[in-house]
């Protein structure tokens, strides 16, 4: 069977036109690499993935000069993009969603005779909307103020600050002159236009000189690096003061400590096999380790956020904004949603952890080494 597909043919599939198709041929954004066995130009499977990925950015609103650092980022592989573009998709159809229940509650209304406000009827196109109707698009990863205050705390006197691993801005102190370094251009994209300059590069190779900066701030982000202790390194080449947030990663200090982990999802025990413990971490830029205790209503959604609310790991949303459950595989996923649902439902949950019910803050292995 010939997998290469003509440009007519892809045109048809994709709904979209052979002059666009020629366009993005023209501007290097998609471009048909095959012959047919008739010499015409053709796409293969390759150019087909890629193809596919510009145009669901494209329908995501993104513009095409996104779209190329998007597609043409080094560190972000097929797989990593399928993800984002679910998660963007997801998005996408809450905030649908939300704005359909809006007109249905403005078309109730009228249909009593009440004439609804302007300001009500421009809910539905703006961001409050999501306040009104919490429950179809929750926010779940934000900036929780009490572990920024020690996180920001830590940082000293620093007026400068470096942010590596950058992600979408979250944790930046507001009061700092700060520089940010994340390698996805993935999450480049979805920094905040107010966001803090963002560089493209790897912690392991930034490309700053010695002592650049007054400090180097790593949030959540060590155990996605290839080389952490190398990236350790360079933050402290970079910078005279370093502060990292990280996981002790250790059976005491985690995996059996946290209930999800311990109860419902063993194979995050397989996720941290072979990478360096905290006090390997911290050894490397001889950092003093801190606990960072989780409040029980934590406003980030970071994995054991909802470690007093644990409704909250059945909705999807929370859990995709966790790389964790990604990276166990929907089959352990459906099994831990499944075995928690049940025990919240039979009250197994609430025997297992009554100890837990009356907590204000929960140590469960969060780290702040600071150098």
């Amino acid at each position: 069977m010939d997998e290469h597909l003509t440009v007519g043919r892809v045109a048809d599939l994709a709904g979209i036109s052979v002059r666009t198709l020629h366009h993005y041929d023209e501007i290097g954004l998609a471009r048909p690499s095959a012959r047919t066995s008739a010499g015409y130009r053709a796409y293969s499977p390759t150019d087909v993935e890629r193809l596919r990925e510009v145009l669901t950015y494209r329908r995501l609103g993104f513009g095409l000069r996104e779209i190329a650092d998007l597609v043409d980022d080094p560190t972000t592989d097929t797989v990593a993009h399928l993800r984002n573009l679910r998660s963007l998709l997801h998005e996408q159809r809450d905030r649908t969603a939300a704005m359909v229940e809006a007109i249905d509650r403005e078309l109730e209304a009228r249909a009593m005779g009440i004439r609804t406000t302007p300001e009500d009827q421009l809910k539905p196109l703006g961001a409050r909307l999501y306040d009104d109707i919490g429950h179809a698009y929750p926010v779940t990863r934000r900036t929780e103020p009490r572990i920024a205050a020690q996180v920001w705390a830590a940082l000293g006197d620093a007026r400068t600050v470096l942010n590596v691993g950058a992600g979408t801005g979250s944790y930046e102190p507001p009061d700092r002159d700060v520089t940010a370094v994340e390698p996805s251009a993935v999450m480049r994209a979805q920094r905040p236009p107010d966001a803090a300059p963002c560089v493209a590069a790897t912690a392991e190779n930034l490309p700053f000189a010695d002592q650049s900066f007054d400090a180097a701030m790593a949030f959540s982000t060590v155990h996605h690096w290839r080389d952490p202790i190398a990236g350790l390194r360079e933050l402290r080449r970079v910078a005279r003061r370093v502060v990292v947030f990280t996981h002790d990663d250790s059976d005491a200090g985690w995996h059996r400590r946290f209930w999800l982990s311990r109860d419902y999802l063993p194979e995050v025990a397989d996720l941290v096999t072979g990478r360096p413990s905290v006090d390997e971490l911290a050894a490397a830029v001889d950092a003093r380790i801190e606990p960072v205790l989780i409040p029980w209503d934590c406003a980030d959604g970071f994995f054991e956020a909802h470690w007093r609310r644990p409704e909250a790991y059945l909705d999807e949303h929370v859990r995709r904004a966790v790389s964790v459950w990604t990276r166990v595989g929907p089959e352990a996923e459906r099994r831990a949603v499944t075995q928690l649902r049940d025990d919240l439902t039979t009250g197994r949950w609430s025997e297992r952890n009554r100890e837990l019910i009356h907590l204000h803050a929960a140590e469960l292995g969060l780290r702040l080494l600071v150098a």
